[in-house]
This record gives C-alpha cells, sequence and structure tokens, in this order.
C-alpha cells in the first residue's frame, strides 16, 4: 500500500512545473504528464500515480477513465466528507504533521464553471506541494502565513504517520478573510472590496457593503487576472493586490 510519503514524493517531482486555472482534465493515469496543472488536478493525479492499482479521488465520477476525469475542489469535499467511505477528515494541525495528507479550503459555491476552493499536499512539517496560481506554478509553500484552510484529509487506501518530530500548529489568518458566506458577510471593509475592485475595472455589481455572489464573482476574475490563487476570497495576499487594508 503507498504511504502519504510517497505521495508527498509524487508531487515534489513536479516542482517548477505551470499552472492553468482552466485546463481541460489531467490524464491522472499518465505518468509522464508534466503540466500545465490546476490545485485539484495535481493532487488527484498525484493520488492516482502513487495508489495501487491508480484510483481516483476528487473527481467527478470516481470511477470514471482516469484519461479524462475531471478533479474539483468541490469533489474533494464530497469524498471527504462521505462519498468516498473511510476517508478521514482531521484538523489542519494533524494534517501539517502528516506527510501526504490533503488539505482543503472547501469552496463556497460555482462560479464561472469553477468550484472556487484549494486543495494542497502536506509535507508533514508544516510545510505543502501545490499548484497554487499562475505566478508561482508547482511549488513548496507554507500553510502557515495567513492562508485560511478547513481541515485535512486521510485517503483510505494511503496508510499515513504522523511526523513524530515535527512540532507543527496551524496558526489561523490573524486577520477576517472575506468570503461568501452564509449569513453573508456586512461590513464598511467590504465596501472598500468593492471599490477597489470596481476601480480596477471588476465590477461587483453595485457597492452595497455585503459580500455576494457578485463580489465573489469579481473577485475571482481579478484573482485570475492577476495570477493569485483563484478561490474567491479577499485574503492578505489579495487585499494586498488590491490596496484594501484587511481588519
Amino acid at each position: 500500500m503507498a504511504t502519504g510519503q510517497d505521495l508527498f514524493n509524487k508531487g515534489l517531482l513536479c516542482r517548477g512545473q505551470n499552472y492553468i486555472l482552466n485546463i481541460p482534465p489531467v490524464p491522472k493515469n499518465d505518468n509522464a504528464y508534466n503540466g500545465p496543472w490546476n490545485c485539484s488536478e495535481f493532487v488527484s493525479w498525484a493520488v492516482y500515480q502513487v495508489s495501487v492499482p491508480g484510483r481516483l479521488y476528487g473527481c467527478d465520477d470516481d470511477n470514471g477513465n482516469p484519461a479524462n476525469e475531471r478533479a474539483y475542489s468541490g469533489d474533494w469535499k464530497l469524498d471527504a466528507e462521505g462519498r468516498i467511505a473511510g476517508s478521514k477528515i482531521i484538523t489542519v494541525t494533524e494534517a501539517g504533521r502528516t506527510p501526504g495528507a490533503a488539505i482543503l479550503r472547501v469552496p463556497s459555491i460555482e462560479t464561472n464553471g469553477q468550484l472556487i476552493g484549494h486543495v494542497v499536499i502536506s509535507d508533514g512539517n508544516g510545510g505543502t506541494m501545490e499548484a497554487r496560481g499562475a505566478a508561482y506554478g508547482v511549488n513548496t509553500f507554507q500553510i502557515n502565513g495567513n492562508r485560511r484552510w478547513d481541515y485535512g484529509i486521510l485517503i483510505p487506501w494511503i496508510t499515513y504517520t504522523i511526523n513524530p518530530a515535527s512540532t507543527f500548529t496551524y496558526i489561523p489568518p490573524q486577520v477576517t478573510v472575506y468570503r461568501l458566506s452564509n449569513p453573508m458577510m456586512v461590513s464598511e471593509t467590504v465596501g472598500k472590496i468593492q471599490t477597489a475592485l470596481s476601480a480596477k475595472g471588476f465590477s461587483p455589481q453595485g457597492i452595497d457593503n455585503i459580500y455576494g455572489v457578485n463580489t465573489m464573482n469579481a473577485v475571482f476574475a481579478f484573482q485570475a487576472a492577476n495570477k493569485l490563487v483563484c478561490d474567491g476570497e479577499v485574503g492578505v495576499e489579495t487585499a494586498k493586490a488590491l490596496g484594501v487594508v484587511l481588519n
């Protein structure tokens, strides 16, 4: 049985390859595939590659053809929360200490044909291997650093071992991350985000201080145009690009 370390090492082989958000499904059964990637396609490809026999996870149809089955962060959520029996949800701290654990930012809603979220592979000591965005490509990064995450995921047919030497603890963002939620977020800062988006040519369809679907769509479009992580959320990185100070 493959291990979480095997999964991380497989992803590590792709370091330096390119990221493109809107790509056709990656052939998960192609060992020689070398990009481009988006976040979900990257992690689902690595899972299939180390699974014996190859198995899909985080795809529209996990029993489909690995050559053309599309991966989405929303499907990672569905699989983790029960669609794949034996999946285990763990804390981000535990995932950060477990080589090969997936770490997920759960998507809020489907927009522009995308399920907005982000998924990465843990290195077991607070780091990640991920397809982060067009400005970054595929590389190693850190879980902390004002990055919002929801939970970690253990895949049932992969064996995981917590790194006994790791002292990593997840530190959630020290500022409010603005995003689509229920109830919707309402504040003057949202209005500043909307104003900045409009000034940069990404209309949220009005300045009403409410972080609704139109504002999320505008944020998503702004992120894509500026090669940022496309998750429809305004955290530290996106706020800096917009020229907005978060509180």
